[in-house]
C-alpha cells in the first residue's frame, strides 16, 4: 500500500541520510518511477525532501526534520499507524493527508522502535478483502486481553511462542510456534505462523494461554501479510474433502452458521420464516460439527449420510439419560 511505502521512505532516509532513487527503488522493492511519484507525493503532504545532484547526490531530508505530535503512548500510536495503513483514505482521495499523519505518528514512538514502525504495522493486517457474497459479517469474538498482549508481544518483537491451543474438535494442548503476524477477519482474529518449518494458521479464540519465549523466532525479515493470508485461504478452501450441505435455519442462529462454513452458495426464506441455505464446510466431520452445535436451531435436509449422522448420534445420547430403573 502506498502510505506503508511512504513511511518506509521516510524511515529509510532518516536512517541513511541520503540514498539515490535507485537505492531506495532496491529497498522498496518497487521501479524508480514510483520512488520519484512517492518523492512528489511526501513534499505534497509537507514532507521537506530535496535532491541533490551530482555523483554522490540523492534525495535527503532537510537536517533536524521532526514532525510534532506529543500526548501518545508506545502502543497508542502503534494503533493509529497499523489503522492508518487501510485502503480507506486512499478512496476519499486523502491519500496524502494520511501519509502526513502516518509520519506524525512515526514520530510519536520511541526512539528505539521508531526504525522498526514499518516492519510493526507489516505484521498486524486488520479485515483484508473478502469475498461477501459468499461470507458474512459475524459478531467479533471474546479472547482475553492477557492472550491477545502476549501473542502480540512475540508477534512485534520476533520471539517464539508457546500457546495452549483448543484445535477443532480436540483438547488443549500446548504447542510453541514462530509467530508471523497478526490478522483480523470477519471479527475473527487469525495467528499465522510456522510450526517446525510448516505453516499454520490459529484462531486466537482457541488459545487458552500463551507465553512469549526468549528465543527469536525462525520466520523473514519482510512479510507481506496480505498475500500470506490469501495464501493460506485459498490453501484452506481447496484442500479437505469438502461437502456441500443443504439445511434449514432458525434465523437468530444464521450469523452462527455462517460463521464456521467456508461459504454460502444460496439462501431463501421459507413460508415459516426459516430460512434454507445450501453451505460447504471443509469436510464431513466439519459439517457434523457445525449442525451439531445448532441443536434443534437447525435441520440437515441434505445429504443423507448427515441426517443419518445426526440421528444415530442423537439417538445414542437419548438412550444414555434413558430413566434408570427403580429411580
Amino acid at each position: 500500500m502506498r502510505a506503508d511505502r511512504l513511511v518506509s521512505l521516510v524511515l529509510l532516509l532518516r536512517r541513511y541520510g541520503r540514498l539515490s532513487a535507485v537505492a531506495l527503488a532496491r529497498e522498496l522493492e518497487v521501479s524508480t518511477r514510483t520512488v520519484l511519484r512517492d518523492i512528489e507525493a511526501l513534499s505534497a503532504a509537507g514532507v521537506p525532501v530535496y535532491a541533490e545532484r551530482g555523483r554522490h547526490g540523492g534525495f535527503a531530508l532537510l537536517p533536524g526534520f521532526r514532525t510534532e505530535l506529543t500526548g501518545l503512548n508506545h502502543d497508542e500510536a502503534l494503533a493509529l499507524l497499523i489503522a492508518g495503513s487501510r485502503r480507506g483514505a486512499q478512496a476519499f482521495g486523502l491519500g496524502s493527508a494520511l501519509a502526513s499523519a502516518m509520519l506524525k505518528v512515526v514520530d510519536a514512538l520511541p526512539e528505539s522502535y521508531r526504525d522498526t514502525a514499518a516492519d510493526a504495522a507489516e505484521r498486524l493486517l486488520v479485515d483484508p478483502e473478502t469475498d461477501l457474497l459468499s461470507r458474512r459479517l459475524v459478531a467479533e469474538e471474546e479472547v482475553p486481553d492477557a492472550v491477545v498482549a502476549e501473542v502480540r508481544r512475540a508477534v512485534l518483537t520476533g520471539h517464539r511462542l508457546r500457546i495452549h491451543y483448543a484445535a477443532f474438535g480436540q483438547d488443549p494442548r500446548w504447542r510453541t510456534v514462530d509467530p508471523v503476524g497478526l490478522v483480523t477477519a470477519r471479527g475473527q482474529g487469525y495467528l499465522l505462523a510456522t510450526r517446525s518449518g510448516e505453516d499454520r494458521t490459529y484462531r486466537l479464540s482457541r488459545v487458552r494461554a500463551a507465553e512469549e519465549l526468549a528465543e527469536p523466532a525462525q520466520r523473514p525479515d519482510r512479510v507481506d501479510l496480505g498475500r500470506a493470508w490469501q495464501e493460506r485461504g485459498t490453501r484452506f478452501r481447496t484442500g479437505g474433502d469438502q461437502v456441500t450441505v443443504l439445511v434449514r435455519l432458525a434465523p437468530a442462529r444464521r450469523e452462527e452458521l455462517v460463521g464456521t462454513a467456508l461459504a454460502v452458495l444460496s439462501e431463501e426464506t421459507d413460508q415459516d420464516g426459516w430460512l434454507r441455505l445450501e453451505v460447504t464446510f471443509q469436510d464431513r466431520r466439519h459439517a457434523r460439527w457445525a449442525l451439531w452445535q445448532l441443536t434443534t436451531d437447525a435441520e440437515a435436509l441434505a445429504p443423507q449420510w448427515l441426517r443419518d449422522s445426526l440421528r444415530e448420534r442423537a439417538t445414542a445420547i437419548a438412550a444414555r439419560y434413558e430413566p434408570q430403573t427403580g429411580s
